[in-house]
Order: structure tokens, then C-alpha cells, then sequence
């Protein structure tokens, strides 16, 4: 594999095949902000519940759903039988929308082998393929990898960035969002954007709940920048959205890359941040 997207196709050729694959069901549950909807019917065999609003996160973080620690982190991705040589397939149930942030969290782990499933539950559901109606039960493992701390950046880290004017944050967020246009979904979240960013909306990026293909995507990046080894933060409304960004430069090659965990959500409601509209 050399892509970090696989079909449902492929998923299904791997099902009892395979005894390093683990499937992971990565549906977060509140609405991402123009999200299709959830498909809630069902879960592909074999898979497990990778819950990043409530287990995988920092749950003593007023943030939603940011990194736990590595110790935690670690603590229960054992849980779930995941090794580092395990395959790791990731999906969620509206599409390529909130797969590929527990895509991102586990590459931090220094899981080679994670792959995200291309449309997600509704793609695989639209070839026919089976469903349960539960997950799996877990057969743990132990699991010490230590948390690449490249992969995501705090509010200190985006500032020192920011104030180097480089054009290397860039926000996944609608253009009304970024441009301050509408009011933000969050109470006491402000409206705007950090300065010095661009905006490269995720939908700009997607096509019928999946990725557009590689040739229009390093379109679209190009026009930020074609220098594939220049350092890009991926930014949003949560942390989310942005790892769509992420795993998009992926796949056209780019090689420094990083999310702003915090996003907007961290950045709008602190004052001592300024924003530029």
C-alpha cells in the first residue's frame, strides 16, 4: 500500500484473511458542521469502537476531543489488540469526514499500517457488503509507542508560526468562517481567522463523501504551495476537519505536515490571540 485510502473492496478481500487487521469505527457523535448524515444502521464485521470524543482524548481538557496522553493513548489502543504491526483500517459513517482525525492520532502513535476506508459505512453499504449489528469483542494487547509530538501542535507552537507570515496554516473551515462572515457554531467562540493563514475548505476537497483524486488535489495544494517539503499546520473548527486536510496533502506527497489540535475552537475564545477577519 502506498496510499493512505483504501476501498471497500480491498477492506472486504482482508475480512478473515488477514489476522493483523484491525477495523476501527471512528464516527464521532455530533454533527460535523456541513457533514452528510450519519448513516447509524449497522457496523462492517469485524470492527471495534474507536471513540475519540470520550476515550481517545484528554478528557481533562475543556477542548473537545484533543490528544490524550501517551501513556493513555497507549493504555487503550491495547485495549482494542492493536500492535505495532497490526493493520489498522479506520471508517466512519457518513463518508471520508471524521475517519481520518483517528487516521492522524494513530500515524502519531507510529502505526505504520493505518489506512482510511474510502466513503466510510455508506461506501461500503453501496457495494452490497455485509453489516453486523455489533462490534467486536476486543482481544487486548500491550502496546508502548511513543507519541510523535510533530503531529500536533498547540496555541504557543500556531502563534510562533503564525507571526512568520509563511502562508503554511491553513484553515479546513468554510470561507464564510474564515473570513468572519457568519457567526461561529460554538457560544463564545469569535469569528474570524488566525493571521497569516489561508483558507482550503475541506468540501473543496471531497466528492460524493470521499476524496477527489490525487490530480485535483495537488491542485488545489499547489496553489498554496508546490514545495512538498515546506512545513504545513492544518487547522479548523476542532481538530477534525482539518486531518481531512492532512490526509489529503498526504496523498499528494507533502511531507511536513501537522494539525492544530486546539483550532478554532481554542483560538476564537482566547483574547489573548488575535485574529484577523
Amino acid at each position: 500500500m502506498t496510499l493512505p485510502l483504501v476501498t471497500p473492496k480491498w477492506l472486504y478481500e482482508k475480512l478473515g484473511v488477514d489476522d493483523s487487521l484491525v477495523i476501527l469505527d471512528a464516527s464521532i457523535e455530533f454533527q460535523i458542521p456541513m457533514e452528510p448524515t450519519k448513516d447509524t444502521d449497522g457496523v462492517i464485521p469485524q470492527s471495534q469502537r474507536f471513540d475519540y470524543d470520550n476515550v481517545f482524548c484528554d478528557s481533562n481538557n475543556p477542548l473537545p476531543h484533543m490528544m490524550p496522553s501517551e501513556s493513555v493513548f497507549n493504555q487503550r489502543a491495547s485495549l482494542l489488540g492493536i500492535t505495532p504491526t497490526s493493520t489498522v483500517v479506520v471508517y466512519d459513517n457518513s463518508g471520508t469526514f471524521a475517519s481520518p482525525r483517528a487516521w492522524w492520532m494513530l500515524k502519531a502513535l507510529g502505526l505504520e499500517h493505518v489506512y482510511v476506508l474510502s466513503g466510510g459505512l455508506p461506501a461500503w453499504k453501496a457495494h452490497q457488503y455485509p453489516v453486523d449489528t455489533a462490534f467486536v469483542a476486543p482481544r487486548p494487547t500491550t502496546l508502548e509507542q511513543p507519541v510523535d509530538p510533530r503531529h500536533f501542535l498547540n496555541s504557543e507552537q500556531v502563534l510562533t508560526i503564525a507571526s512568520q507570515q509563511s502562508r503554511t496554516i491553513v484553515d479546513a473551515r468554510s470561507l464564510a468562517r474564515f473570513n468572519g462572515e457568519v457567526k461561529e457554531p460554538r457560544e463564545g467562540v469569535r469569528s474570524g481567522h488566525i493571521p497569516s493563514s489561508v483558507c482550503l475548505p475541506f468540501l473543496e476537497l471531497m466528492r460524493n463523501g470521499t476524496l477527489k483524486p490525487v490530480n485535483e488535489l495537488q491542485t488545489l495544494f499547489s496553489s498554496i504551495n508546490e514545495d512538498k517539503n515546506t512545513p504545513l499546520v492544518f487547522s479548523c473548527g476542532s481538530g477534525v476537519t482539518a486531518c481531512i486536510l492532512a490526509l489529503a496533502a498526504s496523498m499528494c506527497g507533502y511531507q511536513n505536515l501537522a494539525v492544530y489540535d486546539g483550532s478554532w475552537t481554542e483560538w476564537g475564545q482566547r483574547h489573548d490571540l488575535s485574529i484577523e477577519c
